[in-house]
């Protein structure tokens, strides 16, 4: 598996590349995503900041995820995903947008949303994406599995 780094790393240079801003909100991974595109020499140039909306009440009074949708499709959802990523573009005025919500376990689970659940979105200047995955490992396992898909999936679409 690629060292998570090398992908923040590549994920760098292509925000470079555009000239292009990012911020982070995440749940799930707590911070690792923003960890790892810190852990790259001159993030600085395009890494703005994040924030680690782990309680509702941040997702709502910091991101701005209205309680209805909150309520509506719950925390773990693809409509909140949306909601967190376009709330942290516009909270630090950046380019893009990435937002992680998710089960990391061992709890938590229900039927239709089990351990391993998690919602991946990103906004852009051009598009957004919102991605739906299931990930079958430990606690630990399921961060990095969310914070390596979160990365691929905003590599992916700084290359198209």
């Amino acid at each position: 598996m690629e060292h998570l780094t090398q992908l923040a790393a590549r994920v760098g240079a292509l925000l470079i590349q555009k000239g292009w801003t990012l911020a982070t909100a995440e749940s799930c991974t707590g911070g690792l995503i923003s960890h790892q595109l810190t852990n790259v020499p001159g993030s600085s140039a395009y890494f703005i900041g994040g924030v680690v909306a782990y309680a509702n009440r941040v997702k709502e009074e910091l991101l701005g995820v209205s309680k209805e949708l909150l309520q509506t499709h719950g925390a773990v959802s693809a409509e909140v995903a949306l909601a967190m990523a376009q709330g942290i573009q516009r909270l630090l005025a950046t380019d893009i947008g990435l937002a992680v919500t998710g089960i990391a376990g061992p709890s938590g689970g229900t039927p239709e949303k089990p351990v391993g659940t998690v919602f991946i979105a990103i906004t852009t200047p051009k598009n957004r994406e919102v991605r739906h995955l299931l990930s079958a490992a430990d606690r630990e396992g399921n961060k990095r599995f969310s914070a390596e898909a979160a990365l691929r999936l905003l590599e992916t679409m700084l290359t198209n």
